[in-house]
């Protein structure tokens, strides 16, 4: 039976244990870029930050390459003012430590490696990367799609040649590899199950160490391990929102939804509930189920919010003390301004709630001023489904007469653990926070590429949702004819390895079908999108509005600049 070679993300200390050795090998005994030691492993400086790829074959490592986001890089201390090299406005990655063992150094090992690294990045959205390739391996990355730049750094004994490669480089070169390969008759190297680009509002894709951080074993709720580590969590969390304090439920945005509702019920004043898409319509229900008094300003769908707007909903009670919406509308890709909604509550002194569901971790949020507000750890922070937060301004007391779950001053008291939590999901979420912490404004790389992606569409004739000046940095809805379903749209595109949200009643019910940026695709892959859906949409008899490229364009230049990660 042929053995196989499997390729993976390294995540027990079997496998570390093997890098470091093969580390050694080949950095120390083949290149002396080390000295040698009597352990015979040679552990990198920045071990602690970088995601190995390996491939194994028989449970031995025989292949590695590490990817590393965080900067300073390896390479800015070999190459002065590096970033004068760089393409800019893109997700940059260093690629470290290629290492192949030297009996499979023929073989497909290499480039299928390497083909597991670029889709791993891919879904990450990293469009760019660089690397010190051995100036004696430089055959072997130009073949990649790697072209050099700048000097040689290195010594003597280890020269090393600066190289960068993006996305569509490495695809095109990849292209012209299988190509040349199938005209001279030998096997193609086969192509890894490629994985779908994941559009949807959540679930959301995830990093490797994220889930490598879920498979852990679980650590008793009670441990003074996890009650540290959720303590960091919690701390970590107000501080990226600028919140007092947040409490981490197991459960949903709607279990968030219903504690804030709970909490507002004890405030004894009526208030208002301003909905303009699904989800406000949704805060309308927890209110009413929780026994709440208060006045349904319910706006038509994709309304943006004004002061003239916030005004008359709160004049329709009397003496309101409290307002209660949504954020960002992921219905329709609606993102209301933060500081206006504050600035309103502050002068007619009422209570600011919020659903942050779809916004906390994908653009810049600050809840200094905002009573209570919700959000859960799948969505723009980018962990795994199965954890509800609750920010809270004021230290909330506890109410015997609420349910225990419920009851937000309980989870304060007991340090955030009144009941059995989860260490896997815990541990998902610090690990996703501290992606999150590495970037300055969200996990989005900027608005441009939703501004951007908006105006290609306009310009292929579909009928957008969000008036520009008020569009979502992550969300893009289309909306189709009435007698063009969303769902086989959907469906076809998701054949070509585009994840859509079109299957929920409310967008189905409006024939809108919805492309989320929360992953940050790079450009290249959204001009693939692009191509697909002008090429379903023509396949389904869809009727375009052709517009000209200049309205087009000066549709995207009149949009505001919404501030995202790079």
């Amino acid at each position: 039976m042929e053995t196989v070679t499997t390729f993976k993300i390294a995540t027990t200390d079997d496998e570390f244990e093997q890098i470091h050795r093969l580390n050694y090998r080949t950095f120390v005994e083949e290149i002396p870029q080390h000295a040698p030691n009597p352990d015979g492993r040679q552990v990198d400086r920045f071990h602690t930050e970088n995601t190995y790829v390996i491939g194994v074959r028989d449970g031995r490592v025989i292949a590695q390459l590490a990817v590393r986001r965080r900067r300073p890089f390896s390479l800015d201390a070999k190459l002065a003012q590096l970033d004068g090299y760089l393409p800019h406005g893109r997700n940059i990655v260093e690629m470290r430590l290629l290492a192949v063992e030297p009996g499979h150094r023929n073989g497909p090992v290499a480039a299928q490696l390497m083909q597991f690294v670029a889709q791993y990045c891919r879904d990450r959205g990293d469009d760019v990367a660089v690397i010190s390739g051995a100036v004696r391996q430089l055959r072997l990355y130009r073949a990649l799609g790697f072209e050099p730049f700048g000097p040689v750094v290195g010594t003597a004994d280890a020269p090393y040649q600066p190289m960068l490669l993006t996305l569509e480089k490495y695809l095109a070169a990849m292209q012209s590899r299988r190509s040349l390969q199938r005209s001279a008759g030998t096997p193609v190297f086969a192509d890894l199950p490629p994985a779908p680009v994941n559009l949807l509002p959540g679930p959301v894709a995830v990093s490797p160490a994220v889930l490598a951080g879920v498979a852990r074993h679980p650590v008793p709720h009670r441990a003074p391990e996890f009650m540290a580590q959720i303590a960091s969590v919690r701390r970590r969390l107000a501080a990226l929102v600028r919140a007092a304090d947040v409490q981490v439920m197991p459960g949903s945005g709607s279990l968030a939804n219903d504690v804030i509702a709970a909490q507002i019920a004890g405030l004894g004043r009526p208030g208002v509930v301003v909905s303009t898409g699904e989800f406000g319509e949704r805060l309308a229900d927890h209110a009413r189920r929780a026994g709440l008094e208060f006045h349904w300003a319910k706006l038509p769908w994709g309304t943006p919010l004004d002061r003239d707007l916030l005004t008359h909903a709160t004049g329709q009670v009397r003496a309101p003390g409290w307002i209660w919406l949504v954020h960002h509308e992921t219905s329709t890709g609606v993102l209301h301004d933060l500081a206006a909604l504050k600035e309103f509550a502050r002068d007619h002194q009422l209570l600011l709630c919020l659903d942050c569901i779809s916004s906390i971790g994908a653009v810049r949020v600050d809840l200094e001023g905002v009573h209570l507000a919700s959000c859960v750890s799948g969505k723009g922070i980018a962990s795994l489904p199965g954890l509800a937060l609750v920010f809270h301004q004021t230290r909330p007391a506890a109410r015997p007469d609420l349910p225990r779950y419920l009851d937000l001053g309980m989870w304060a008291a007991c340090d955030g653990v009144p009941f059995t939590h989860s260490s896997n999901l815990v541990t998902a979420l610090d690990l996703a926070l501290a992606e999150v912490e590495r970037l300055p404004a969200g996990r989005c790389e900027t608005g441009d590429n939703a501004r951007w992606l908006r105006g290609e569409f306009r310009a292929a004739g579909f009928k957008l949702v969000a008036d520009e000046p008020h569009a979502s940095p992550i969300i893009v809805t289309i909306e189709l004819p009435s007698d063009v379903g969303a769902e086989e749209l959907g469906a076809r595109l998701e054949r070509r390895g585009f994840l859509t949200s079109h299957r929920s009643g409310y967008l189905a019910q409006r024939t809108w079908i919805q492309f989320c940026l929360m992953a940050a695709p790079p450009r290249p892959v959204l001009g693939q999108l692009v191509a697909a859906v002008r090429e379903v949409a023509g396949e389904l008899g869809v009727p375009l509005v052709r517009r000209t490229e200049a309205s087009a364009t000066t549709a995207a230049a009149s949009a505001p600049s919404f501030i995202c990660a790079e």
